[in-house]
């Protein structure tokens, strides 16, 4: 592709933006505390310095009582403004452009001063927000101006007022969350006259130039919520108040729909925005899971938007757009959607990250990365798993000789094995970044071969490095060894399949995903996915929400484990319900607190609650844990070679990719 339409300039306002790549609001933690604002700025000038155009911080409360949670992000004094100014140069000297994001909780504050416009609370928030009164409103309002203002003189080009996702302005524009019968509530017009006030005003304080984006709810996805007629109008009503453009935004938090896991396909909801763009004369941004240039350019190519938002993408690789302005696409490392180190991060109250980027909101920190390393050594990194391949093409980026191992004749390890799940297709981005950045690097790559102790001792390495994974862990069981008997490994890897009444054992991650994999085809189509979790048009049903289609499952699954807790307890905050209403929807018995007696003809036999009990199933998948394999280690380090053990070779829990290219990556920029 040419990226005619990506990266051809837009005029808003007074401003020309050098592209159509606006990097989306994602709280990262460093907005919190003032002295991480140093932090923030190298965050966002490295993304200004990579090619985006536009930046949009994470959310800025107004006041205290719209904080997300207990003293976290707010503009509210000048000296708070003063300081802002650190990040605000740090992305002009880069010739790209940042706005503020401006948002107010309500009821999704996670502190018990909120408010919100009813005193209604939320599923997902154990605390009751007190209704604002009529003065109460007119006050927030004003701290909505008085938070803008004070972007402006911070030195920020825009602001964007946060109407979308559920959070107060949300609250206030839906009957759902707003049954007030003063003048901010009771008929849709009232509802929309707190979003239209704010930007009317904030039009009327600020001047002309600075860019003021309203980021609407396109699709709520919950009960109750507005019609795509009143969608379009406060639309209308927000451009005549003064916006300079539009963000769309999908979902409320609370919704039961996901919207941004890597199980959404690509660009799911650009085309809703399509249909609110000739609706308006500003401009309109398309967003959500639109991570590749490909799919950015044809979305403006169609007329669906004339801009595109990407937050996660710009974390997984800030220089997203020089890459695409050079031709070296192909380089670009693609984010897939995992959110183990972003969103999951953020929702922990730990600062975000990316699981295939650990720079990202570290530039400071692993600043040595790109500066070459003090003398040029000889690497062995035996194993080409994500740990593997993060190490050898870090060790080459910083300038050493690095010869990669692999017994396998491909590269990828477990992100082999994860990318043949269900929904996790993205995966697969990710070994073809590591591929493409070996060729560019010159790291030598052996495949199918097995280095011996010889090879890497007697003088050929300064360093090894064994990242060489782990394997499943077989549990002392009779009948074991019946034929009926598979790890998870050989099932993903095509050499076991399972018949049509399975039971696996182990509820982790790995027995998730090998549950979805034996229920569920590859590659969903969109219609597809819109029916299994009952998406409609907006159109036709308020808010977009609709009766769920289950999907026929592909076989009859039971998933046990030990633990008395309910299945999938542990597993990442937002996607885990993703993957257990997933199981539920399908008919997965799931069963806690079993003991594994025997596996012989009759099938697998449990005991539970002091029952026996017999599964007659034809297929029994282990996802019983994984032993690190790391016997390279001692033999070498013993021939008087450094040895680094990285990966799931030093910790094997959980197939942690997240620790293993973090651990990866520190070691690069230390050796």
């Amino acid at each position: 592709m040419t990226y005619e339409h990506l990266l051809s300039p837009l005029a808003i306002g007074e401003h020309t933006l050098r592209n159509r790549v606006v990097m989306g609001s994602m709280h990262t933690g460093l907005e919190d505390r003032a002295h991480n604002l140093p932090k923030l700025a190298a965050y966002f000038a490295e993304r200004a310095k990579g090619g985006t155009a536009l930046m949009i911080t994470g959310g800025y409360a107004p006041t205290w009582e719209g904080w997300l949670s207990p003293a976290a992000s707010l503009l509210a004094s000048r000296r708070q403004a003063e300081r802002h100014r650190t990040v605000t140069d740090a992305v002009h000297e880069h010739d790209a452009k940042i706005a503020l994001q401006i948002l107010h909780a309500g009821r999704y504050a996670y502190h018990p001063l909120s408010r919100s416009a009813s005193s209604k609370k939320a599923p997902i928030n154990p605390f009751r927000p007190r209704a604002l009164s009529t003065k109460g409103v007119d006050r927030t309002v004003d701290s909505f101006v008085r938070a803008a203002k004070l972007a402006q003189h911070a030195g920020y080009d825009g602001v964007e007022i946060m109407g979308s996702e559920g959070y107060l302005i949300n609250q206030f524009v839906t009957a759902r969350t707003n049954d007030r019968t003063d003048a901010w509530g009771g008929t849709p017009a009232k509802r929309m006259r707190f979003p239209v006030e704010i930007v009317r005003r904030i039009r009327d304080e600020v001047g002309p130039r600075l860019m003021v984006i309203y980021r609407i709810s396109l699709l709520d996805l919950v009960d109750d919520a507005q019609s795509w007629e009143e969608t379009v109008e406060l639309a209308h009503r927000v451009e005549d108040a003064g916006a300079s453009l539009v963000n769309t935004g999908i979902g409320w938090h609370e919704a039961r729909v996901p919207t941004i896991v890597t199980s959404v396909p690509r660009a799911a909801f650009s085309g809703l925005t399509g249909r609110l763009r000739p609706e308006l004369d500003i401009p309109v941004m398309a967003s959500n899971r639109i991570n590749t240039p490909d799919v950015a350019e044809e979305i403006l190519a169609a007329g669906e938007a004339d801009l595109v938002s990407m937050a996660r993408p710009l974390l997984a690789d800030p220089d997203f757009v020089a890459k695409t302005e050079q031709g070296r696409a192909d380089e670009i490392n693609t984010c897939i959607a995992c959110n183990q180190a972003c969103l999951d991060h953020v929702f922990a109250n730990k600062h975000a990250s990316c699981l295939v980027n650990p720079r990202a909101a570290r530039e400071t920190e692993l600043r040595l990365l790109p500066v070459p390393a003090p003398r040029r050594k000889r690497v062995a990194v035996v194993g080409a798993g994500p740990a593997g391949l993060a190490a050898s093409t870090a060790l080459a980026e910083r300038g050493h000789a690095v010869d990669l191992y692999e017994a396998d004749a491909q590269v990828g390890g477990q992100f082999r094995l994860a990318m043949r799940i269900p929904g996790k297709e993205e995966f697969a981005e990710t070994l073809r970044y590591f591929r493409r950045r070996i060729e560019v690097l010159g790291v030598r790559l052996h495949l199918a071969t097995a280095p011996s102790i010889g090879d890497l001792t007697g003088g050929t390495y300064d360093d090894v490095v064994v990242a060489t994974g782990v394997e499943p862990r077989i549990p002392e069981l009779p009948g074991v060894d019946h034929p009926s008997v598979v790890t998870y490994a050989q099932l993903l890897r095509g050499e076991a399949r399972a018949g049509e009444r399975v039971a696996v054992m182990g509820a982790g991650g790995v027995g998730f995903d090998v549950s979805e994999f034996l229920l569920y085809e590859q590659h969903e189509s969109m219609s597809a996915w819109m029916e299994r979790w009952g998406v409609t048009d907006p159109a036709k049903e308020r808010g977009g929400l609709t009766t769920k289609v289950p999907v026929k499952p592909a076989r009859t699954v039971h998933l046990l484990q030990r633990k008395q807790t309910s299945l999938g307890k542990g597993l990442a905050k937002t996607t885990g319900w993703v993957h257990r209403t997933a199981l539920r929807d399908a008919g997965v018995e799931m069963l806690p607190g079993v003991t594994y007696e025997r596996v012989d003809d009759n099938g697998l036999h449990v005991g539970i609650d002091g029952q026996t009990r017999v599964l007659e199933v034809d297929t029994v998948v282990l996802c019983t844990g994984q032993e690190s394999v790391r016997d390279l280690a001692d033999p070498v380090s013993a021939a008087d070679v450094p040895v680094h053990v990285i990966g799931g070779a030093d910790v094997a829990a959980e197939l942690d990719a997240k620790r293993a290219i973090k651990q990866a990556t520190e070691l690069a920029a230390a050796l």
